[in-house]
């Protein structure tokens, strides 16, 4: 009877704990059965849960329909995939009576009826064929705050090109052939505090400009000798990494070198040690993202950045993959703490030597790298020996602990291959074409059209009980900087503490030729958590303090529980 009745007083003790609302401000005044206090962040700090679930591939469409050489995810959750209007027919045909007229032609009244770019599902792999104008071929571009993408230059008649695509339904290209002042062509853009954008260098261009309002020309633009210093025979510093500090300077990386410049003043700050090994950028082609900002309310002004730059090229490469001799890529990364005036690059070692490969944020602010080869150059046949294995990095673990291989891909994604991170966590993996056309025979690496989603370990199966599942509608509503907001979710636990969590924010990049530009996460200081009912939490944060911090946009909101993502909901920031 005594333990019968020390078992009922046990059950009540629990359904008055399931039972209790667990609202801010009071939550250190509750305790769970076991005495400890819950949400006290000195009570315990639970570690990220492990897994060995190294990832897992799936395949979800045989043809895009185009090669996806550029890839952008709008906030509708549609995958814009484009390449450019010269490879010759792509696999998909425009409607009926909305052919192009081929510029420059010859021929009179010379018309391309097929596409060039489409809207892809993500969750149903349908395509919507979408009509291009001028020529994309390797070319940039970003959200604007809006959602609109905001797309410029390329090859021939589309080098000075600005153009928008809209995210309705039926929305197209609308095109500026001449708002550019120069042939923007293997350029970078990047996204200003302001939500403006500007667009840094391309071929044989030793400037920048800023774009235009839409309609609008640009009459000239702003030299930047360092362009011109960094060229070499093999123009190695084309596609330059751009990111905008903390500080709302622009971090800008070409070849092996890299400054922080001013563009308001057009003065360089500073000028960072040269990164040793190689060269980087096209058709070096390594890697570059800003790591997770983390946003602390103490100093908001002083928030650190961090730029890591892994793989490449050796500066000889090129001119020897041009005759068929394919040098094995670097196998280094360097980081660096770009808001520190006395910075230096600090070097660390990847599994295996990596070229041409996409480097993504994950929701849980590590690092993934995906795509690309072990030897080689960017060019079309100039790499060989794909590597297959992504790689995960987290970059808060100690070093010895950072790296980790990943599933390996069974498709090759060479040149002109892309990735992006979804809603849900997964990655969407497309693209791969080293031919000049499309050409699926009688090549070692055919023109790839299938599309892949990669699972990340943080969704191993077996974790699913203890992923979060936002609740709070975002939806059509607008937050402010240093707003605070409230995110409430699903999660079965009992006792949850706010050292558990962690709330990113991510700005989906505009993805081409192994670099993610306009690429962002940011850490959010979380000052409450706590139990609102049963399976119901909530956490409180303040929205990121400037525009410096976060441009104005469209981003991925993540609850993150012990190393598990929620799927994202978007949330506008202006």
């Amino acid at each position: 009877m005594e333990v019968l009745l020390r078992a009922l007083c046990l059950l009540h003790l629990l359904i008055l704990g399931f039972s209790q609302p667990f609202f801010f401000g009071n939550h250190n005044i509750f305790k769970d059965i076991f005495g400890d206090e819950v949400g006290d962040e000195d009570s315990r700090k639970n570690p990220d849960y492990e897994t060995q679930y190294k990832g897992g591939w799936e395949l979800v469409s045989e043809n895009s329909g185009v090669s996806a050489m550029h890839l952008v995810l709008f906030p509708t959750n549609k995958a814009i995939m484009f390449d450019a209007t010269v490879f010759g027919p792509s696999q998909v045909q425009l409607a009926s009576g909305n052919c192009r007229t081929i510029p420059n032609s010859k021929k009179k009244n010379d018309l391309d009826c097929w596409a060039h770019a489409v809207e892809f599902d993500i969750d149903t792999a349908d395509i919507r064929p979408l009509k291009v104008l001028t020529n994309t071929w390797c070319s940039s571009g970003g959200l604007a705050a809006d959602g609109t993408l905001v797309h410029t230059g390329g090859w021939n008649d589309g080098g000075s090109a600005v153009r928008y695509l809209s995210s309705c339904e039926t929305c197209d290209w609308k095109e500026y052939p001449k708002e550019l002042s120069g042939q923007r062509w293997y350029s970078t853009q990047q996204i200003l505090p302001d939500g403006g954008f500007i667009v840094v260098g391309g071929r044989r261009m030793f400037n920048y400009e800023y774009v235009p309002k839409e309609g609008k020309s640009n009459p000239t633009n702003y030299n930047l000798p360092f362009l011109r210093e960094t060229t070499d025979e093999a123009e190695n510093n084309l596609y330059p990494f751009v990111h905008l500090s903390t500080d709302g300077n622009l971090f800008i990386f070409a070849n092996n070198r890299s400054i922080l410049l001013n563009y308001v003043t057009n003065k360089i700050i500073r000028e960072f040690p040269v990164l040793p090994g190689g060269a980087r950028n096209y058709p070096g082609s390594g890697m570059s993202i800003l790591l997770p900002i983390k946003i602390d309310s103490e100093n908001p002004k002083e928030i650190p950045a961090e730029v890591l730059v892994c793989g490449g090229a050796k500066s000889e490469a090129a001119k020897l993959a041009e005759k068929d001799t394919f040098l094995t890529a670097l196998q280094d990364c360097g980081r660096i703490e770009i808001t520190n005036p006395k910075a230096s690059w600090k070097l660390e070692t990847m599994p295996t030597p990596r070229v041409m490969g996409d480097m993504l944020i994950l929701p849980t602010g590590d690092v993934l790298m995906i795509n690309g080869a072990k030897k080689g150059v960017s060019g079309w046949k100039f790499a060989d020996d794909p590597n297959l294995k992504p790689v995960l990095y987290k970059p808060m673990k100690p070093e010895s602990q950072r790296f980790q291989e990943l599933k390996a891909a069974t498709i090759p994604r060479m040149y002109h291959s892309s990735s992006a991170v979804l809603p849900n966590g997964k990655i969407l993996v497309a693209g791969s074409n080293t031919n000049n056309g499309y050409n699926f025979t009688g090549v070692k690496f055919p023109t790839e059209m299938r599309v892949e989603k990669f699972w990340p370990p943080y969704l191993d199966p077996l974790l699913a009980l203890h992923r979060p599942q936002i609740i709070t509608d975002f939806t059509g509503k607008t937050i402010k900087y240093s707003q605070n907001l409230s995110i409430q979710f699903k999660l079965i636990e009992i006792g949850l503490d706010k050292s558990d969590l962690m709330v990113t924010f991510y700005a989906p990049p505009f993805t081409t030729h192994g670099y993610s530009m306009n690429q962002r996460l940011l850490v959010l200081e979380i000052s409450e958590a706590g139990r609102v009912v049963p399976g119901i939490h909530e956490v409180a944060v303040a929205a990121p303090p400037s525009s410096a911090i976060a441009p104005p946009g469209y981003y991925l909101v993540f609850v993150v529980h012990r190393g598990v993502p929620s799927p994202g909901v978007w949330i506008q920031i202006a």
